[in-house]
């Protein structure tokens, strides 16, 4: 029973990573051509995709939570094993699922910070050239 509901956990983190991974795709296709002009912006929109998969994948499924349903607690003599009952099944796949998009969500507020700082340079560095080229054709 444990390994079916820790290869559960498994396909439902990765099905919540893969669904935001496509959602945000765009999005953050726009915000890398944006501030990377160049052919890279295509490799790193494949990095975040990734980043995006292994960090719901691993916050999703948390291999410590779920020892408890094979091991009893290490510091209590008299602890048992928490059995697997229905809402124990619900209860785990809710926080998988919930987990999963904590982490991702984490992730892409870090992306979207340095993104926006990125483009306040960005955006800087184009007015600086702009006024340098319209002061040269005066």
């Amino acid at each position: 029973m444990f390994l079916t509901l820790l290869l559960v956990t498994l396909v439902v983190a990765s099905v919540v990573s893969l669904v935001v991974a496509l959602v945000f795709s765009k999005p953050i296709d726009s915000i890398l051509k944006r501030i990377i002009a160049d052919e890279i912006s295509v490799a790193w929109l494949k990095y975040l995709k990734f980043a995006i998969l292994v960090v719901g994948v691993s916050a999703g499924v948390r291999i410590y939570e779920l020892e408890k349903y094979i091991t009893p607690e290490r510091w209590d003599k008299d602890a048992r094993i928490v059995l697997l009952t229905t809402e124990r099944w619900v209860l785990e796949l809710y926080r998988t699922i919930i987990e999963a998009l904590q982490g991702i969500a984490w992730l892409l507020l870090v992306f979207f910070v340095f993104a926006l700082i990125a483009y306040v340079i960005v955006r800087i560095a184009e007015l600086r050239q702009g006024g340098t080229a319209g002061q040269a054709k005066v």
